[in-house]
């Protein structure tokens, strides 16, 4: 369907199309001709007060949360299971995570289920993706949310300025859903960019950006003949960077070179362990192709830098590539306009604020953008003076489009702020308060903005949240 069949069709419906701008469209760079797909009705559901796009640690966090807060919820996942990075992306690995309420709550349950490693420190762990997995879903159907996964939202329609309905592709087919408030936690901003948001990448659109990993898990021997190797082994966070120089040391007696200039090993459990030895530069995260082409790439150094450190012997002999990750992690991804701008000068200043949903402890996190910067300094902390900072809600509440929140990485916020904040602990608390707030303006029938903070902070009390 051509854009003037497309309109129409929209306003047939009482329904408005997104505004097809270049900065809120990807169009193929290979310029194919154009199919007219031809018009059809779909099923169209409409039982959920609250939807969630998204079901990576802010997903599953805001689901949890709205949901306890007495929303009708539905999330979507693209992926085979919840947990996004932490699971499907085999990070393994948990930073900025000692805040109050889900953070210190799954902290304590993967404790229960045996799955949290590197001792007591409840800031930075390692933990076991599996079990990661069946606890995220635990705490849905605890919560009363319902989750489709393999589901990915493909469209966005609006009333007027108002998000109003989205529309999946799944083993269902297409089916379109209604609800009174959205949570894009999508990462890279998929949901708001279709329903005509406003957005950032990179320092700029066409990178620089930072670059993606696909992350491994391996298995060795005996763990403890490596622990020299190991980042925080035993729960010594001492001994990162040691490690990696360890590591570093040990592919050049390989002769081989890794594309990330901090390879690193976390303890997963016994000896199995996480192999985090890749960059995949300048590859923008909505491009399907060229994200096909760094996954092929990564997964094929993977196997090779795995090859070179068994062919060493000793601790290394039989070490084995055991999974790689089903989605490349993705660091930089678009950054929706929202009511408020988290920016370099909040990091500066240790930026208070009133509707604060996360104070923030992580520095900037900027990882080289080019092979060749890599070679000089594989991460950057952005030069600058950092002082821990907070994040408000209208952070999270989209300037352009009503209706719809925003939780992870696709909060709004400029590149040196978005280094700090997209850690996964952060995520998680953004989640939090998308989600309740997202459940007060659905039962207020109202949009995000009108709700007021305090009401937000206390439902959060009344639900464990908040101390």
């Amino acid at each position: 369907m051509d854009r003037r069949k497309f309109l129409a069709a929209c306003a047939a419906t009482g329904l408005t199309a997104p505004n097809l701008s270049a900065s809120a469209a990807e169009t193929p760079t290979n310029n194919p001709v154009l199919f007219s797909e031809p018009q059809r009705a779909i099923p169209l559901y409409d039982d959920a007060d609250v939807i969630v796009c998204g079901g990576g640690p802010a997903g599953a966090a805001a689901a949890i949360s709205a949901a306890r807060a007495g929303a009708k919820t539905r999330l979507f996942e693209a992926l085979g299971c919840l947990g996004g990075v932490w699971t499907a992306g085999l990070l393994t690995y948990i930073f900025d995570f000692d805040k109050p309420g889900l953070p210190r709550q799954l902290a304590a349950q993967l404790d229960a289920r045996k799955a949290r490693v590197l001792g007591t420190n409840r800031d930075r762990f390692a933990y076991d993706p599996e079990a990661m997995k069946v606890l995220l879903e635990d705490l849905m159907g605890e919560a009363g949310a319902r989750f489709r996964l393999q589901s990915r939202v493909v469209a966005a329609y609006r009333d007027g300025s108002r998000l109003s309905t989205v529309v999946t592709e799944s083993r269902s087919g297409r089916e379109a859903w209604r609800a009174k408030v959205f949570i894009d936690a999508s990462g890279d901003g998929d949901l708001g960019t279709l329903a005509g948001c406003s957005w950032e990448f990179g320092r700029q659109k066409d990178c620089p950006c930072q670059p993606m990993t696909l992350n491994a898990l391996v298995v060795v021997k005996d763990a403890a003949e490596l622990k020299e190797h190991i980042s925080f082994y035993g729960g010594d966070g001492r001994v990162h960077l040691a490690a990696v120089q360890k590591n570093i040391e040990a592919f050049r007696r390989a002769g081989i070179e890794p594309s990330y200039g901090h390879p690193t090993l976390f303890q997963i459990h016994g000896n199995l362990l996480e192999f985090m030895v890749n960059h995949e530069y300048g590859v923008r995260p909505f491009d399907a192709d060229a994200v096909t082409a760094a996954t092929v790439r990564a997964r094929g150094e993977v196997h090779r830098l795995a090859a070179a450190l068994r062919k060493l012997g000793g601790p290394w002999e039989g070490l084995h590539v055991a999974a790689t990750a089903e989605q490349i992690g993705i660091r930089d991804g678009r950054r929706i306009r929202g009511r408020y701008i988290v920016t370099q000068d909040d990091l500066t200043a240790g930026a208070r604020h009133e509707d604060a949903v996360a104070r923030v402890t992580f520095p900037v996190d900027i990882h080289a953008a080019s092979k060749e910067e890599n070679s000089v300094r594989p991460i950057s902390h952005g030069d600058l003076k950092f002082r821990p900072y907070d994040i408000p809600l209208r952070a999270l509440i989209a300037q352009d489009v009503d209706r719809l929140l925003l939780a992870g990485r696709c909060i709004s916020g400029d590149f040196i702020a978005h280094a700090s904040y997209r850690v996964t602990g952060n995520a998680v608390a953004m989640g939090e308060a998308a989600g309740v707030a997202a459940a007060l303006a659905a039962k207020a029938n109202q949009p995000p903005h009108e709700v007021a903070w305090a009401d937000v902070l206390a439902t959060m009390k009344r639900i464990g949240l908040r101390d």
